[in-house]
């Protein structure tokens, strides 16, 4: 387990994103803790992706400053893991579960790393812990996507990360699967004390995890917990338009909600919970 610190795991000072003329997000002004769950939302084109690459250095920022444990982004090392959407399996097709997760342990993105003593046990001892060990040795390719998902959370965990970056996991998984994948998370936050970050489109699989929201919408943001954020007065405040937040059975329906990717290039997934009314119509069944 990393040593404590009272440093932040993640540090945003007045952090500004722009493409071209477009602002996709700015003035953020955010410190992610040790074990903190930050759930990140926002509609279609909001720049929820655009943050998650920020993070990982994958897109530098337009201004102000942003330090990924204590280091500029993408210079973190393993003390990062990342779980990335459901996506195809571009090269990874015939690698089998166990050598995915080996690659978390002693690869790296070009390739696998030689075997080192204890390896091997390691490696099931992570299969073992995301429930995986039935499939280690079957290619990646003929798992379903459930399974798949776990075995990126292992690969994701193989470094003992301080800090988790989950981008969409949970798309094209039932709720059984994503029940499982986001157990799996929280539960190495609990035991762990590692930070997590994680991008979703529906808030409720990770309602109950989350302490704390960074809302995005329309080169706005709201940071606070879910019952400060998820509300009608913040949401409509934010979008600048009526928007309704209803509690349905501990779920969370945001109703009303505009899409921003409407006439552009930038396509994430809809808002959590969002159900549009008929043309002519207000209000939606949960």
């Amino acid at each position: 387990m990393p040593a404590e610190t009272d440093e932040p795991v993640i540090r945003a000072r007045n952090a500004a994103l722009a493409y071209g003329t477009r602002n996709v997000w700015q003035d953020v002004e955010l410190d992610v803790s040790r074990s903190e769950f930050l759930a990140v939302l926002g509609p279609n084109g909001s720049g929820k992706t655009s943050f998650m690459k920020a993070l990982l250095g994958r897109v530098p920022l337009s201004s102000g400053q942003l330090t990924v444990i204590g280091r500029p982004p993408g210079k973190s090392g393993r003390r990062l893991g990342y779980i990335p959407q459901q996506s195809t399996l571009v090269g990874q097709a015939a690698m089998r579960a166990r050598d995915l997760v080996r690659m978390g342990i002693d690869g790296h993105r070009f390739g696998l790393g030689l075997p080192g003593h204890g390896t091997g046990r390691l490696v099931d001892e992570i299969l073992a812990a995301v429930g995986a060990t039935d499939y280690a040795d079957v290619p990646l390719d003929m798992l379903s996507g459930g399974e798949q998902q776990r075995v990126r959370v292992g690969q994701a965990l193989a470094g003992d990360p301080q800090l988790l970056l989950c981008d969409e996991p949970l798309l094209s998984l039932d709720l059984r699967h994503q029940r499982a994948v986001t157990e799996l998370v929280d539960a190495r936050r609990r035991s762990h004390g590692t930070a997590v970050v994680f991008v979703t489109h529906e808030i409720n699989p990770v309602l109950g995890m989350a302490d704390r929201v960074l809302y995005l919408a329309r080169g706005r943001h709201r940071i606070g917990t879910p019952d400060d954020v998820l509300t009608s007065e913040s949401l409509s405040d934010l979008y600048g338009t009526r928007v309704d937040v209803l509690r349905v059975r501990d779920r969370v329906v945001v109703v009303g909600a505009p899409d921003e990717s409407a006439g552009s290039h930038h396509h994430e997934p809809e808002p959590p919970g969002v159900r549009r009314p008929a043309r002519g119509k207000q209000g939606a069944r949960a």
